[in-house]
């Protein structure tokens, strides 16, 4: 009984095994070509990011029709560099 528990700890996986089991992380480089540099959510496209928060905080209760294109633009920009939304 022993020797299956310590068989399943001493072997290592293979690298194509051990990708497989990953799930999909968008800041790998290697699984995600698009984000080369491995940024996070909160740090890709800072410049849309930006205009859309600003646009929300001066219109408040009006955002939602106001800042719409500014969203959209933020989310092409993150599902540019791979991120799923």
């Amino acid at each position: 009984m022993f020797e299956k528990i310590t068989s399943l700890w001493s072997s290592k996986p293979t690298q194509d095994a051990a990708s497989l089991d990953k799930p999909y992380d968008p800041t790998d480089p290697k699984m995600n070509p698009l984000n080369p540099q491995g940024l996070k959510p909160c740090c890709a496209c800072p410049q849309t990011k930006s205009a859309r928060d600003d646009c929300f905080l001066r219109y408040g209760p009006e955002a939602d029709e106001k800042c719409k294109d500014l969203v959209q633009q933020h989310i092409a920009c993150m599902r540019s560099l791979g991120f799923k939304l």
